[in-house]
């Protein structure tokens, strides 16, 4: 018997493995992908336009047909953006504006979920409704009485008037409520057991547990309060005020028609946004994939 299990044990060593095959392609697989390598083509371009002329000598971007590629390669348009214009102050001031827009929402729209989620009183239901109806009310049919209200309060061509109202994220707080409500009750009642209060447990508990759902809405935060114009452009008027979308404005009013210059300014108030994203792209789809989605 002996013999027997080894030479078939010997055998069994010897043989090919076999290898594990993947599922096969489908039709409506490879449907779906190139649909996809074609949109992602479609959002290259432009990008790919916007370098290429960035990068070519200012008579060569008016030439007819338009011609992707330069007699040569310069970099006179950055040293123009950066020599030229307040390009500095318009990154310090997106900075400090999206950075504290970013904090103040994570602070407080965390706070008002988990009050939402776990806080029993009488008319939450009614009270929250509110702040998701206010998801679909755009913005901008606010801007006027908004201004009306800033310039009441002695706020217009301040940093608090470009801060305070991006702080209202009624979206944020629907998704990080839906979230809380999917963390288990037996940690914070095991806390509570312990003697730890209401805000020890949300700072030591929900938090730490909430991490790619708070990192997402951070993401997302800082690039929508970095891409916004129109709250800027009604609420100042300092040319030291002014964030990057604003200056890029200005950048195409001094610069004119020297779209290499213009195309400059673009990319480089970009780039931030692509190096967060490239930083944080693990985070980003972790968070999109949890937010919102446990019951």
């Amino acid at each position: 018997m002996r013999a027997t299990s080894d030479l078939v044990s010997e055998r069994s060593a010897d043989a090919p493995v076999a290898r594990r095959r993947g599922p096969r392609p489908t039709v409506g697989g490879v449907i779906l992908t190139v649909l996809a390598l074609l949109m992602a083509v479609l959002w290259l371009v432009p990008l790919l336009w916007a370098l290429s002329t960035s990068v070519k000598p200012e008579e060569e971007t008016r030439a007819i047909p338009p011609e992707w590629f330069a007699s040569r390669i310069t970099g006179d348009a950055y040293a123009a953006a950066f020599g030229n214009s307040g390009l500095v102050r318009w990154f310090l001031n997106s900075t400090l504006v999206s950075v504290s827009v970013t904090a103040g929402v994570l602070v407080l729209c965390s706070l008002a979920a988990y009050g939402f989620s776990r806080t029993e009183f009488r008319g939450r239901r009614w009270l929250f409704a509110p702040v998701v109806a206010a998801i679909v009310v755009p913005s901008q049919v606010l801007i006027i009485p908004l201004f009306d209200e800033l310039d009441t309060l002695g706020l217009v061509d301040t940093y608090f008037a470009m801060i305070l109202p991006q702080l209202v994220a009624p979206a944020m707080v629907f998704i990080l409520k839906k979230f809380f409500d999917g963390i288990p009750r037996e940690y914070e009642e095991a806390a509570q057991i312990d003697g730890a209060s209401r805000l020890r447990i949300f700072l030591t508990i929900i938090v730490p547990m909430s991490m790619p759902v708070l990192t997402a809405v951070a993401i997302f935060t800082f690039i929508t309060t970095w891409n916004n114009f129109l709250l800027p452009f009604v609420t100042t008027t300092d040319p030291d005020l002014m964030t990057l979308p604003l200056g890029l404005l200005a950048g195409q009013t001094t610069f004119q028609l020297q779209y290499a210059q213009v195309m400059a300014l673009a990319l480089l108030g970009g780039l931030p946004l692509l190096i967060i994203y490239v930083l944080f792209q693990r985070q980003v789809i972790r968070g999109v994939g949890s937010a919102g989605l446990k019951e």
